[in-house]
């Protein structure tokens, strides 16, 4: 049986496990998509991740989001981001019978757009396409919602340090104009990554 080859392409541009993300937010509580589940969760513009204190690994992701002009903040943007864990198993919780990833969190931009997350460095989880099974990139999975508009995918955040990044990967990424590769900088005790966000020009209605 001859060897099978991933494309380095699958690598670029497939979601390790974004099928939970994926979901149309007209329907009902089980099939709705994860963003809306902060339920009386009171949201602002910072948040913490389950496990952060634990984890040795600590991240803080922060940046600005901005009207599609490039300039203007956006206010009152919504915005989730969910992971595997640090060995890049996605914990999956239950709640009324709908499953979820625990490691989840949502924010909300006030008047300068800004936006902070208190997470850990995701480890490389399981390409579940792939026979055998080989790990994929580490990756954050963000949603986000504008006021009056459906929710949508970003491109998964990525790591700059990781080896499965490899430089025709980075020029795919940078011809089409896609900035998702997170650049991690040391700060005392956890990593601090800076990503500003420019939302879609033409994001599809409710």
């Amino acid at each position: 049986m001859k060897k099978l080859i991933v494309p380095i392409l699958l690598l670029c541009f497939m979601s390790t496990y974004n099928t939970i993300i994926a979901q149309d937010s007209t329907s009902d509580y089980k099939e709705r998509n994860p963003i809306y589940d902060y339920a009386e969760k009171q949201l602002n513009n910072t948040d913490t991740i389950p496990d952060f204190n634990s984890k040795s690994n600590k991240l803080k992701i922060t940046g600005t989001i901005f009207e599609s002009d490039g300039t203007t903040p956006a206010k009152d943007v919504l915005l989730y981001i969910e992971h595997a864990d640090e060995n890049g198993d996605y914990q999956i919780k239950t709640d009324n019978d709908k499953r979820y990833v625990q490691h989840r969190g949502w924010v909300r931009t006030d008047s300068d757009g800004t936006y902070t997350f208190y997470t850990f460095i995701p480890g490389s989880a399981f390409e579940p396409i792939t026979y055998p099974k080989t790990r994929g990139m580490k990756q954050i999975f963000p949603v986000i919602k504008e006021s009056g508009q459906t929710e949508y995918d970003l491109e998964a955040f990525l790591f700059d340090d990781d080896p499965l990044i490899t430089k025709r990967c980075r020029t795919r990424l940078k011809k089409k104009g896609i900035d998702n590769i997170l650049k991690l900088v040391k700060q005392d005790d956890m990593f601090v990554a800076n990503k500003n966000i420019i939302l879609v020009q033409n994001s599809p209605s409710i």
